[in-house]
């Protein structure tokens, strides 16, 4: 059974807003530290690719790509559009006004390669923890016990589980902390937001408000599905050596990416039990990584959704919607055609 309306427009949650991406425009609304939205909107630019890299089972690798790409830099605009920035600069300022010349000179430096540092790190240690440690785990459990030593598809299985608890620990870990956690607040505002369009029903607080904020086609679900089809692919690795093993399945990542992609695509246009079920440990996980927003947050979604939508004509590139504008002009947005700006009291142009 189709749904009532698919779409491809996604979203990511940020650092105090929302940003959509759809197929013409993306935008991009953040709540700042006065209680106004700052939207920001542009051109979605989609690199020219041969017509390949567009088949099935190709075109994830390169989705994935660009997807991370303008996340990252959404991500960090928003840090800007906040405010959130600036008050860390400026405490920042007030620690240094106090150092020596000496110590100045020292952080400086450190800073420099801090970034590339701590990148190398952080790779370094994913690949520990999520790679090669289920291995070397299996292997530490079949010299106990030599007869599942040659048993792949034990050994597929015993990783894939020890993968996925540690990816729950992270997820849970990172709940409990209070930034993460309104970030978690601002996910649910956009999957409640994307939801309320497939339905076809105006982009209003109240009914944006009585949306699901579990939704099939999340970055969450394709995580999961990705580490559940390891598994499966996991199990053709006729490999015992842990450095080996960890390794080619490094390698593997590319078929993981386009069988996962392909997964979370079908189940986004359809709703039927065998989506269901493909859906089912992503939404399962949604309930960690996603949380009921306020809404002060379901605007910022809507805002973005609102200028990414087909037919969205009209909207600045920048704008400034003072605080509670977008309350006032809910009634006129319901009268408004689908896409079509209404005038606002109190926004300015950027």
């Amino acid at each position: 059974m189709a749904k009532s309306k698919y779409t491809n427009i996604g979203g990511q949650a940020l650092l105090e807003g929302v940003m959509m991406r759809g197929s013409v425009h993306t935008a991009m609304a953040v709540r700042n530290t006065a209680g106004d939205i700052e939207i920001e909107m542009y051109p979605t630019v989609r690199k020219e690719r041969p017509a390949i890299c567009k088949k099935p089972f190709i075109r994830g690798i390169f989705g994935l790509i660009d997807s991370l790409s303008i996340g990252y830099k959404c991500l960090m605009r928003s840090a800007d559009l906040s405010g959130m920035a600036e008050e860390e600069e400026a405490e920042k300022e007030a620690r240094r006004a106090k150092k020596s010349k000496w110590a100045l000179k020292a952080e400086d430096l450190l800073e420099k390669f801090m970034m590339p540092i701590a990148t190398v790190l952080a790779v370094v240690l994913a690949v520990l923890l999520f790679m090669y440690l289920p291995v070397q785990l299996y292997t530490w459990l079949s010299q106990a016990i030599p007869s599942i030593a040659e048993n792949y598809f034990l050994r597929g299985v015993f990783e894939g589980v020890i993968r996925i608890v540690i990816f729950l620990a992270y997820v849970m870990a990172t709940a409990l902390m209070k930034d993460i956690r309104r970030t978690y607040q601002y996910h649910g505002a956009e999957h409640k937001t994307i939801f309320c369009y497939e339905k076809g029903l105006p982009l209003t607080v109240e009914n944006v408000r009585k949306q699901k904020r579990f939704h099939p086609r999340c970055g969450t679900s394709f995580l999961v599905l990705m580490l559940l089809v390891g598994i499966i692919v996991s199990m053709f690795i006729r490999v015992g050596n842990p450095v080996l093993r960890t390794a080619l399945k490094i390698l593997t990542f590319p078929i993981l990416i386009s069988i996962g992609y392909e997964l979370i695509q079908f189940a986004g246009r359809h709703d039927n039990l065998l989506t269901r079920i493909i859906s089912a440990p992503g939404v399962a996980i949604q309930h960690i990584t996603t949380r009921e927003p306020d809404d002060s947050m379901i605007e910022c979604a809507i805002e973005s959704m609102k200028r990414v939508v087909p037919g969205a004509e009209g909207y600045p590139a920048r704008e400034t919607l003072a605080r509670g504008a977008a309350v006032a002009q809910e009634a006129e947005t319901q009268a408004a055609p689908a896409g079509k700006p209404a005038a606002v009291n109190g926004a300015t142009g950027g």
